[in-house]
């Protein structure tokens, strides 16, 4: 059951990371801000700032079953991941950097809708596992 709880936190904290960082390209495209590599250092030097803010563990905790103090300890990989295609893209135009957040924004959400199939390969992988240690007799 506590790995089940790990999934389903890890699967939601990396969906949640990817529509922020959606959501900050996306601002970013709508404002007219083409990628560069002053706006790639810019996103980095945000990531460093979260990084060193970050709050203390177990302050919030768990809110609507959501691990908020995992998420806000790791929300400073947001800029970071929004940095990542802005690098392999640098001439990108505004409207190329609203295309890049959407994508980010659609694999955070196929992820999401992709949790059911997680939890249900880890099940599989759960009962042949405790199935062989029957047949074994241990």
């Amino acid at each position: 059951m506590e790995t089940e709880m790990a999934i389903r936190s890890a699967t939601m904290q990396v969906t949640i990371l990817l529509l922020v960082a959606a959501g900050l390209l996306l601002a970013l495209g709508v404002a007219g801000v083409p990628a560069s590599l002053p706006l790639v250092v810019l996103l980095l030097a945000l990531a460093g700032g979260l990084y060193l803010t970050r709050p203390d563990e177990g302050e919030v905790g768990f809110v609507v079953g959501i691990d908020v103090d995992s998420l806000l300890d790791s929300l400073w990989l947001a800029p970071a991941i929004a940095a990542a295609p802005l690098v392999l893209e640098l001439g990108a135009t505004p409207e190329e950097v609203q295309a890049l957040g959407g994508l980010l924004g659609l694999a955070g959400m196929a992820n999401y809708f992709l949790r059911p199939a997680y939890l249900l390969a880890y099940g599989l992988v759960r009962s042949l596992g405790s199935g062989d240690k029957q047949v074994n007799g241990r």
